[in-house]
């Protein structure tokens, strides 16, 4: 399992990076047998988002630290490195390039782009 890192270097260049989540069989939910499960991380918000098909945004960094989970649709994301990544339905992406250049995203479907906000302190 997976995540693609939007992050910011510390001349405001963002790139990305694939990060592995590390996954460790245990009691989750007993009775019930282990499963494979993360450490957990701590949140303080949550929302859903959706983007209009032919959305397209200036570039930006983003506000908080914060993952999105896309449910439905797609976009492409640029860095301000050049590097492009498109993130589509079940795609996880962490966004830690609060400060500097930004990136650029477009909505790429013909469907809106829908997608979980996890926002992290």
């Amino acid at each position: 399992m997976k995540f693609q890192r939007l992050y910011s270097d510390a001349e405001g260049e963002s790139h990305w990076r694939d990060v592995e989540v590390a996954l460790e069989e245990r009691v989750f939910a007993p009775p019930a047998q282990k499963i494979e499960v993360s450490e957990p991380e701590p949140v303080t918000q949550m929302m859903f988002l959706r983007l209009r098909s032919g959305w397209n945004e200036p570039i930006h960094p983003t506000p908080v630290r914060q993952k999105l989970i896309c449910l439905a649709g797609s976009v492409r994301v640029t860095a301000s490195d050049g590097e492009v990544r498109d993130i589509g339905c079940g795609d996880v992406w962490c966004m830690e390039d609060n400060h500097g250049k930004g990136h650029h995203t477009a909505v790429t479907s013909e469907e809106d782009f829908v997608s979980v906000i996890v926002q992290h302190g």
